[in-house]
C-alpha cells in the first residue's frame, strides 16, 4: 500500500469515525430527559374533585383556570359549544349561581400516556335555585379529557349531557 492511499485510508476512517460520534452525540443530544410516569388512576380522579372544588368557590374564572385556553366544553345546561377561556367563564358566570356540586356515580379512568388521560362516566350536579333555595338533583353523563401542559393537568375537552331516559 503506497504512502498516499495509507494516508487516503486514514482519512476515510477519521470521517467516518467523525460522523459516527457525531450522530451518536446527537441521539443523545435529542433524545432528551426521559418521559414522567403516568399518571395513577387516583391522581386523575383528584382532578375532578379540584374541579368541583372550584365550583364551590362561586368565581367563574376559577372554574375556567381548570381547562387549558384551547379547550372545548360542551356544557350540561346550555347548547352552546365553549371553545375558549372568554366562552367558559361566560358558561359559568351563569351555571354558578345555581351553587352545582357534583357528585360522580360512576368513573371509568384511562390514562392514554404520562401527558394525558379521560375520565368519563355519570355524575348527579345539585343545583340550588337561586331564588326560592328549592335543590333538584340533574343527573348526567360525563367525558373530560385531560392533557398535562407546562407540567398542569388541564381539562382540554369536557362534555356533560343530561341523561337522555332521565
Amino acid at each position: 500500500m503506497t504512502r498516499r492511499s495509507m494516508s487516503k485510508r486514514a482519512a476515510v476512517v477519521t470521517v467516518t469515525t467523525v460522523l459516527a460520534l457525531g450522530t451518536l452525540g446527537t441521539v443523545a443530544a435529542t433524545a432528551g430527559p426521559q418521559h414522567d410516569a403516568k399518571a395513577s388512576k387516583k391522581q386523575i380522579a383528584a382532578l375532578f374533585d379540584g374541579w368541583n372544588a372550584a365550583l364551590q368557590t362561586g368565581d367563574p374564572k376559577k372554574v375556567a383556570n381548570r381547562y387549558a385556553p384551547d379547550a372545548v366544553l360542551l356544557p350540561t345546561v346550555s347548547n352552546e359549544i365553549r371553545t375558549d377561556r372568554a366562552e367558559i367563564v361566560d358558561y359559568f358566570e351563569h351555571f354558578l349561581p345555581n351553587k352545582p356540586v357534583a357528585k360522580k356515580v360512576e368513573t371509568y379512568i384511562n390514562v392514554l400516556d404520562s401527558d394525558s388521560a379521560i375520565d368519563a362516566g355519570a355524575y348527579d350536579i345539585t343545583l340550588t335555585d337561586p331564588k326560592t333555595g328549592k335543590k333538584r338533583v340533574v343527573e348526567a353523563r360525563y367525558t373530560y379529557e385531560y392533557e398535562k401542559r407546562g407540567g398542569k393537568w388541564l381539562i382540554v375537552n369536557h362534555h356533560s349531557s343530561v341523561m337522555p331516559e332521565g
